[in-house]
């Protein structure tokens, strides 16, 4: 594989994650070292081996995405590590719970958007400045196909990732002076942790039958692997998409065609 990222710098949140730590092996298979935010610090020690295994560098930094003071620390630990940033996948999110409209818990609408959405905004304000110091990069947030239609279950996790695409837009314009692209990518079901405990949400009895229905739901009849949204992710960060900004890209099996 052509090494698109070599002397790159991308940080990774939600990294200890399928689809986080999908992404930190495959930018380390194409030259970037890594930057591992994650509140976990266990699996992040795996991230940082498998990172390795792919031929490059990591570090592992524990962090909550929703705290300012956090954010900075991992920003500035990417700066003292690696001499700057070029790149940022702001993938941290959590599904939050999964019930009726009207029985959904402020304090957990809170932490929902305090992860999925101020997260999101807190990475955008204190990283951008890097990759201006550098000369311009990418961003990638992840939203989800949540973020393009309402969920009567997880209505919190669905208004967060509409969020993003809002946060995405204008970023995109803010940033395009500073030669910084800001994209999107939406995935439907994907086999991460999340949608077990989202299958597990919905039906505790049965999860089985949640999978088998939203598979017969997807035109191509499958979730996606994590290394399929790390694919997309990297596209949007690669020279090869330089005209590519402000956009939200489905990564579903055909959900939405």
């Amino acid at each position: 594989m052509a090494a698109r990222f070599e002397g790159k710098v991308v940080i990774i949140t939600g990294a200890a994650g399928g689809i986080g730590r999908a992404a930190a092996v495959r930018f380390a298979s194409e030259g970037a070292r890594v930057v591992a935010v994650d509140l976990a610090s266990a699996p992040l020690d795996e991230v940082v081996a498998a990172v390795s295994n792919a031929g490059s560098q990591a570090v592992a930094v524990g962090a909550d995405v929703s705290k300012t003071a956090d954010v900075k620390r991992y920003a500035a630990e990417a700066a003292r590590a690696f001499g700057g940033v070029d790149y940022l996948f702001n993938n941290a999110g959590i599904e939050g719970a999964i019930v009726p409209f009207l029985d959904y818990p402020e304090e957990e609408f809170d932490r929902v958007m305090a992860v999925n959405v101020k997260g999101v905004w807190l990475g955008l304000m204190h990283v951008a400045p890097l990759i201006r110091e550098r000369g311009g990069g990418a961003i990638v947030n992840t939203s989800s196909v949540a973020g393009l239609h309402g969920s009567a279950q997880i209505s919190a996790y669905s208004t967060s990732k509409h969020a993003v695409l809002g946060l995405t837009r204008s970023a995109a314009l803010a940033f395009a002076p500073h030669r910084i692209r800001v994209n999107a990518i939406c995935p439907s079901p994907v086999e991460t942790r999340m949608m077990r405990a989202l299958e597990r949400g919905i039906n505790p009895d049965n999860p089985d039958a949640v999978k088998r229905n939203m598979m017969l739901r997807t035109p191509l009849q499958r979730y996606s692997e994590p290394e399929e949204v790390a694919a997309l992710v990297a596209f949007l960060c690669s020279d090869d998409a330089s005209y590519i900004t402000g956009a939200a890209y489905t990564i579903d099996g055909g959900q939405n065609a």
